[in-house]
């Protein structure tokens, strides 16, 4: 296969165990682009007024209330506004798409009730902001009245929510036309670093509308997951050797695939995906890490796996309209040189964390995690303990035991990037 001069560079620039996926990888995605463009009906904007561009909406008050059956909500805005409803499946879900908005009303208004089993809102991107209902059962969400109250200060949109059979809600589904994720926000390409030099993105996970796990005291796994990533990059900066840079720096929602491509557009050459989920096991905690794999290592990974998969719906973002066969070539070629590079990462990672950090049992594990499908970027995905678990939790909050264990990481990749200098004398 002949190279373009951008992978002759990449060759050049002393990193050519990359340069072979990454050359590979560009070919398939001109292809896959080709493909898209012949089978993929135009992307739907998401419509929404003039002014939008230059102030945000508020919900300055939220109702919900209903039974089983059926669940009303009244959301009262300042101001008129346009919005764009979605479905999901697994689990049963409705999406309010709206412009920039502002939730100003008590985190206690939207409480689950009846059908409604649980409410997520927040921002979904630049310039937008997204509503996640979660329901008991197929439910439709149908806007039943709009007015005008105290003279046309507040705008009150009702929803009525009400079961109906399953067929009718895969149907709903099916006819939900998603926009394409903004992703105006992602960083640009950077500049391939000097010889020597590695990488690191260091990936936050949840974020914004996706709040993750959320532990016994309250903690949520967003804020976690960034209090340590901020540690990990504090601690990689003191290390020879290593630039870092980070997919998200504040609490701002970034879908999976934007995630993956802010690591390519830094060129990495690792990928460090943080986590701190929750489980049914109560018990169970320590700290555990992942590679990527099509077949699960276990239950407990493929549980994990499909958890994490599941939030990047929440943007409607998906690999699904790819061919089949397109599809298949990027997860065989996530299976090659980066596979090796991420197992060498994931155990480093272990062996600096023997001894110093509390580890669940076969730490070492492997699962279809999104996040780590980067085909040219080896990526690890480290669930630093589980929000589940009390003592994780107090753990995971207490900034002594994040800036040791930050250190500890920072040595592992360190003993990583010698690992791979080594291997090129």
């Amino acid at each position: 296969m002949r190279l373009c001069a951008k992978h002759r560079r990449i060759e050049a620039s002393g990193r050519p165990y990359l340069a072979w996926a990454r050359a590979v990888f560009s070919c398939v995605l001109i292809t896959l682009v080709a493909h898209a463009m012949l089978i993929v009906s135009p992307a739907v904007s998401l419509a929404m007024p003039d002014d939008a561009r230059d102030s945000r909406y508020v919900v300055i008050a939220a109702r919900l209330a209903g039974d089983e059956s059926r669940v009303r909500l009244v959301l009262d805005f300042e101001r008129e506004l346009e919005f764009r409803l979605h479905y999901l499946e697994n689990p049963y879900r409705a999406v309010i798409d709206l412009p920039e908005t502002v939730f100003a009303f008590p985190d206690d208004s939207l409480q689950a009730r009846g059908l409604v089993s649980s409410v997520r809102y927040g921002n979904s991107g630049k310039g937008r902001a997204r509503m996640v209902f979660e329901f008991t059962a197929p439910a439709k969400m149908e806007l039943v009245e709009t007015s005008k109250e105290a003279a046309g200060a507040v705008h009150r949109m009702v929803f009525d929510i009400t079961t109906l059979d399953r067929e009718e809600f895969s149907a709903e589904v099916t006819a939900s036309n998603w926009p394409e994720p903004d992703e105006d926000a992602a960083v640009g390409q950077a500049a391939a670093p000097p010889g020597d030099t590695l990488t690191i993105v260091i990936d936050a996970g949840h974020g914004g509308i996706d709040g993750g796990a959320e532990g016994p005291a309250g903690s949520m796994e967003k804020n976690v997951t960034l209090a340590f990533a901020e540690a990990l990059k504090a601690a990689l900066e003191e290390e020879e050797g290593i630039r870092v840079a980070m997919t998200r720096t504040d609490d701002s929602f970034l879908s999976l695939s934007a995630r993956v491509r802010r690591a390519r557009d830094e060129a990495a050459d690792l990928l460090i995906s943080l986590h701190a989920d929750s489980i049914a096991v109560r018990s169970l905690r320590g700290a555990t890490v992942y590679t990527l794999s099509d077949k699960a290592s276990d239950a407990l990974a493929q549980s994990l796996a499909d958890q994490e998969n599941r939030e990047d719906a929440i943007v409607g973002a998906s690999l699904e309209n790819a061919p089949e066969a397109i599809a298949a070539i990027l997860v065989d070629l996530a299976r090659t040189e980066t596979r090796v590079f991420s197992t060498g990462l994931a155990q480093q990672v272990i062996n600096s964390f023997e001894g110093q950090v509390k580890l669940i049992k076969n730490p070492l594990r492997h699962a279809g995690f999104r996040v780590l499908q980067a085909p040219d970027v080896p990526s690890v995905l480290v669930e630093m303990g589980y929000l589940s678990n009390r003592e994780d939790e107090k753990l995971l909050n207490d900034e002594e035991w994040r800036k040791s264990t930050a250190q500890l990481l920072a040595q592992s990749v360190q003993n990583y990037r010698e690992m791979i200098l080594a291997g090129r004398q």
